[in-house]
């Protein structure tokens, strides 16, 4: 083996290195949040004074945990548990769908300052957020109005009443617990501390990424991407859909792309129907969690949230002018941030905690 193809083995065993310590990083600020923020969650999901108190809490909820799983898994519980009623809960999980792209906008703040790479990676962070939103902007009056979704869940609810469930087995979460415990030991279990350390070593391994991925050949990087993952649309939401389910977190599977769109190596038009795939994959925890308890009220809410995102890719990806609004809005969007670094750090603050904490203040 010569010394150049030694070289990139290097390199590539590098990426697989700092991929598994970028999801560690990502892993240890959910662990943070939920060690001063899943009670706060539990806390404010029992308050269903209207729909509109249920959706901004979902976002609130899963803003503050960075983890749509967690939160619908809560949310199942508490239904299961005669705590919440279906008509409560459905709107907690529309808002929780919302609520669970913080953590790849987040991440795209690792590129702020390599102007060009920031500007690909806020766009590829916000698309799925712009997603969420219109989905939710069609889909939620709707539900208000005619109580469809609601309907359609209760029907799944019931044909699959008293199947039972399992847990499937997370390999990535085996892998990376260890890692995260410890960093929460090094800390001394402070979530404060914990989230700090965690947004340092993400952003620290975001740089190594697009630092190493820079010196292979992108070409070659790129040419496997299109040829095989992202080559076509189905492919790509297939492929969301999966590691989705592999690693039970669209939050993680959304934030891997992320540098990779910042790095060049994928474009916003490859990752969007991955995005769309992601939004599916992360409800079969809650869907095997619900059917566990075998509770038709918990599985009718888990159905839920595979209808909404089923329903919502139904009506936005066939339709050009309806999918191109995501993009165009996160296109938009990425090149205000890169005039005014603040509108990225205006627009988090506002889109997942002001405006949704203000309207929860006025709405009780």
């Amino acid at each position: 083996m010569s010394r150049s193809q030694i070289l990139i083995v290097l390199k590539a065993a590098s990426i697989i290195l700092f991929l598994y310590l970028f999801i560690v990083g990502i892993g240890a600020m959910g662990h943070s949040f939920k060690l001063f923020g899943r009670d706060f969650s539990e806390r404010i999901l029992a308050t269903t004074a209207s729909p509109l108190v249920g959706l901004v809490i979902g976002i609130l909820a899963t803003s503050l945990v960075q983890s749509s799983s967690t939160t619908t898994s809560i949310i199942v519980g508490m239904v299961a548990g005669g705590a919440l009623s279906i008509e409560g809960a459905i709107p907690m999980i529309m808002g929780a769908n919302v609520g669970t792209t913080i953590t790849n906008t987040m991440v795209s703040m690792g590129h702020l300052t390599r102007r060009t790479e920031f500007r690909r990676a806020f766009a590829a962070a916000t698309v799925h957020d712009f997603f969420n939103l219109l989905t939710l902007a069609i889909l939620f009056p709707l539900e208000l109005a005619t109580g469809f979704l609601t309907r359609l869940a209760t029907w799944g609810g019931t044909a699959f009443e008293g199947i039972g469930g399992m847990k499937l087995g997370n390999p990535l979460n085996a892998a990376t617990k260890p890692a995260i415990n410890l960093m929460a030991d090094l800390v001394g279990q402070h979530p404060a501390l914990l989230f700090i350390a965690a947004i340092i070593l993400t952003f620290a391994m975001l740089a190594a990424i697009v630092k190493v991925l820079r010196s292979l050949v992108l070409e070659k990087v790129e040419a496997f991407f299109d040829a095989y993952l992202f080559k076509t649309t189905l492919r790509a939401l297939t492929f969301g859909i999966i590691l989705t389910v592999l690693v039970q977190s669209s939050s993680i599977t959304t934030s891997l792309v992320v540098p990779l769109v910042g790095a060049g190596l994928l474009r916003l038009s490859q990752i969007f129907p991955y995005t769309m795939g992601a939004n599916l994959g992360t409800t079969v925890t809650a869907i095997l969690a619900a059917l566990s308890t075998a509770n038709v009220a918990a599985i009718t809410v888990a159905f839920a949230h595979l209808l909404f995102n089923v329903i919502g890719i139904a009506i936005i990806l066939p339709f050009r002018p309806l999918r191109r609004i995501p993009i165009y809005l996160a296109e938009r969007m990425a090149e205000q941030a890169i005039k005014n670094r603040l509108i990225p750090l205006v627009y988090i603050g506002l889109v997942f905690f002001a405006l949704p904490l203000t309207l929860f203040i006025l709405m009780r």
